[in-house]
């Protein structure tokens, strides 16, 4: 099988593996909220994971990082604590039409709740416009999020400029980094979600970091673990591998980068006669959204048994409906059916590249 669903998730790392065996061990059991010598060691290993992540990113240096379930959870989290604890006065979240759906799905919960919901637009290139933004974000603005890399077209957009509009707006600002922590620089953001199952870690745990001196309230209540606005017991196994998975990122990421930069460059030569969905120059290059007239991607992927790739978001895959962020950059319901979308990085060879370019040809 070629793997190439990296935007889905990613293999996970050796070195993620090794460090959570220990954690299945007849001995690896203990809870690592509780006080005895077992806990103690527990909880060392989580608090050590915690300072491996927040290494992996000078972003993410001048805050606390909580360990969630996932990314969805972490966005889930800011939005909602944002906007529960937030005057009257400021009951406004502006987003982007190609967000995730943990957030356009979170921001429609709040727009049930009372909150001023405004989505941006993207042009054909999947970017904002920042003098739209700019207007659109104001003294009744809470929060302002954003994703730094799509997960369906791989577009990166403008944060740090939007941020600071943000910022002087005096609204917080939420980065989803769910597909760019450990391949893109992080921007200065007031919260930021993370996952680790994008970065070769375990699926079932991610976090949000909260820049000092916001005071951000609980969405899980309970024991009052995570400094008692996050409760739930920890898993150190979860947080073991995802910490090693951040450190290999960290160590890796030249490499990785130039790696990526070269699959991308040699599936696109394979492929000329597809388009790329959205900016050819503002993206992350394992990220390659395409299309071709005449294609039915549904059909191309159940031809192509020995090659995993997807259409889109693999969150609403099998929904059958067209996909909101190509719909977005003014993509018609048969182009979006005519899209592919091959996401790759570490762990894939040229090779693997070449043949599923040929197989991806022959069958269109």
């Amino acid at each position: 099988m070629i793997y190439l669903d990296y935007q889905a998730t990613t293999p996970l790392a050796p070195e993620a593996r090794a460090a959570m065996l220990p954690w299945l061990a007849e001995d690896g059991f203990a809870n690592p909220h509780s006080p005895h010598k077992a806990g103690r060691g527990a909880a060392a290993a989580v608090a050590a994971a915690r300072t491996r992540i927040v290494a992996a990113d000078p972003a993410l240096a001048n805050g606390k990082l909580w360990f969630t379930s996932g990314a969805t959870e972490a966005v889930n989290w800011a939005i909602q604590a944002t906007l529960v604890d937030a005057p009257a006065t400021r009951r406004g979240i502006v987003t982007i039409a190609t967000e995730h759906a943990c957030t356009l799905d979170t921001a429609a919960w709040a727009a049930r709740h009372g909150a001023d919901v405004t989505i941006l637009p993207v042009g054909p290139d999947g970017l904002i416009d920042l003098t739209q933004a700019a207007a659109a974000i104001g003294d009744r603005t809470a929060i302002v999020s954003a994703m730094l890399v799509n997960n369906e077209i791989g577009v990166i957009q403008p944060l740090a400029e939007l941020a600071a509009i943000a910022r002087a707006a005096g609204a917080l600002f939420l980065c989803d980094a769910a597909q760019a922590y450990g391949r893109v620089p992080l921007p200065d953001a007031d919260l930021i979600a993370l996952s680790a199952h994008k970065i070769h870690g375990p699926k079932g745990i991610g976090a949000l970091y909260v820049r000092d001196g916001i005071r951000l309230g609980a969405l899980l209540h309970g024991g009052g673990q995570e400094g008692g606005i996050r409760s739930g017991t920890l898993s150190p196994m979860l947080c073991a591998g995802f910490g090693a998975a951040a450190t290999v990122t960290y160590d890796r990421r030249d490499t990785d980068a130039a790696h990526v930069m070269e699959l991308a460059q040699r599936f696109r030569a394979a492929l000329p006669d597809w388009t790329v969905n959205g900016s050819t120059d503002h993206r992350y290059p394992g990220n390659l959204s395409l299309r071709r007239d005449g294609v039915d991607a549904a059909g191309l992927i159940s031809r192509l048994r020995n090659v995993a790739f997807s259409a889109g978001s693999a969150c609403a895959s099998g929904s059958g409906r067209p996909s909101h962020v190509l719909r977005a950059i003014g993509l018609s319901d048969a182009h979006a059916r005519n899209t592919i979308r091959l996401g790759f990085g570490r762990y894939t060879t040229s090779d693997e590249i070449d043949t599923a370019a040929a197989l991806i040809a022959a069958a269109a």
